[in-house]
């Protein structure tokens, strides 16, 4: 059974932070920290991608430096099947995190937030597919709390009791690290956009030993307090310290990274790399995932890039009606009778759509046309989202008039040569040919 325990040689010097990315990262020749919880995690938890205890030795470290790190992603423990080793890793990162807390289900937005009062707890949440289930009354109000509880500040306004009877508004904070378990539990995508997914299956091959709590249990909890420990040693320069990310890694994306990017940078080695590569791998699974339709879209979201793909080359102005009858036409399914909508797109919707999503107007091109759109309207929305709409045709080159040849005035006719007066043969001069002016010369 290996020990494990607190190295000062495994931190990050408090002041070797510099500019970001240049800090050395582990001293000596010891394992760091989240090497030593990813070799754990790797005898007791089977995951698809050997990557993904990487990212799982990463989540359970930030854990310990959330206040530092600003965001804190929520990590989604999923699995198409039951057995697959969910509860499993929740009863690691029990023992690995900071200040845990496991809930089966969450009674009430409130619980939630009262257990948070007393400083930064790490929320472990089983059966997601159950307890966050969309048709159970209260679960929209849970969801906002974890929602805004990604990002340091969170709060949510409480009545609490005060002294003498009576109550009184007080904000209580949500800020804390998250991590749901569940068989494909149907999040919402505002909360899907704020998590990193781990994906398990059954370990049919026997490849993970066991968790025997009965015996680990000590050395579980000994390698969570090694971790603390370390975390401590490093605050400091993690609150000061901001990792570059790919290009790519942006917006929701870069909250959802940059925080285990912190944390590798105070561990060095491969971990800078390894973050940067598990944030473009998922930034890619999510585009692919919407590009094949797994990802539902909400309605104004897809009407820009429909917009986009009706939109003729060289048009400045499209008539509303105009619009309309191509996005049925190319779109049925969306747009058309067949949609979920129930019948096909009207002015009103589309107008309303745009109005209220992008504060788009029609207008009229003259007094007396039609109402529509025009190509700067709709170009000025577009690009916002990173959608161009088709340029104009390139016009075919003027073929090169052929320069013109006049033609060679006609050379004027030799006159015919006399005949030699002694031969007869063509004479050149004094009446001779060559051969007799020769002879008589």
């Amino acid at each position: 059974m290996i020990a494990y325990g607190y190295d000062e040689s495994q931190a990050g010097s408090a002041g070797s932070a510099g500019r970001a990315g240049s800090i050395e990262g582990v001293a000596g020749t010891g394992r760091s920290i989240v090497d030593q919880v990813r070799d754990w995690l790797a005898d007791y938890v089977s995951t698809v991608s050997p990557s993904d205890l990487d990212l799982l030795a990463l989540w359970a470290v930030h854990t310990h430096l959330a206040v530092e790190t600003y965001t804190t992603p929520r990590l989604l423990l999923d699995s198409p099947v039951p057995g697959s080793g969910k509860t499993t890793v929740l009863e690691h990162l029990e023992r690995l995190c900071v200040r845990p807390v496991q809930m089966a289900a969450l009674s009430s937005p409130a619980l939630l937030t009262r257990m948070l009062e007393g400083g930064i707890r790490t929320v472990l949440i089983d059966e997601a597919d159950r307890s966050l289930s969309a048709d159970k009354d209260g679960v929209g109000e849970l969801l906002a709390v974890l929602n805004s509880g990604y990002k340091r500040g969170g709060t949510r306004p409480v009545l609490v009791p005060v002294k003498g009877g009576g109550w009184d508004a007080a904000e209580m904070p949500t800020y804390a690290p998250v991590a749901m378990a569940g068989n494909s539990p149907n999040l919402p995508e505002d909360t899907r956009s704020r998590c990193i997914r781990v994906l398990l299956m059954p370990d049919l091959t026997g490849s993970v030993l066991d968790s025997d709590w009965e015996d680990i249990d000590g050395p579980a909890r000994e390698l969570g307090e090694a971790v603390a420990s370390w975390a401590d040693s490093v605050r400091d320069t993690v609150r000061a310290t901001k990792g570059e990310m790919p290009d790519k890694i942006r917006g929701r994306a870069r909250e959802r990274w940059a925080p285990l990017k912190r944390v590798a940078l105070m561990v060095g080695g491969r971990w800078p790399g390894v973050v940067d590569d598990l944030a473009v791998r998922d930034v890619d699974r999510i585009e692919a995932e919407r590009d094949e339709g797994l990802i539902r879209q909400r309605p104004h979201v897809v009407l820009l890039a429909h917009l986009a793909e009706v939109w003729k080359p060289g048009e400045s102005f499209v008539a509303t009606a105009q619009l309309i009858t191509r996005l049925i036409t190319s779109h049925p399914d969306v747009w058309g009778a067949a949609s979920s909508f129930g019948k096909d797109l009207t002015a009103q919707r589309l107008g309303r759509m745009l109005v209220q999503s992008y504060d788009l107007h029609s207008s009229r091109q003259d007094a007396e046309g039609p109402r529509g759109y025009k190509r700067g309207q709709i170009e000025s929305v577009l690009g916002r989202f990173g959608i161009t709409l088709p340029s104009e045709p390139a016009r075919p080159a003027q073929l090169a008039q052929p320069a013109l040849i006049e033609p060679a005035e006609p050379a004027e006719p030799a006159e015919p040569a006399l005949p030699c007066i002694h031969c007869g043969a063509a004479a050149e001069e004094d009446g001779l040919c060559p051969n007799c002016a020769e002879v008589l010369a």
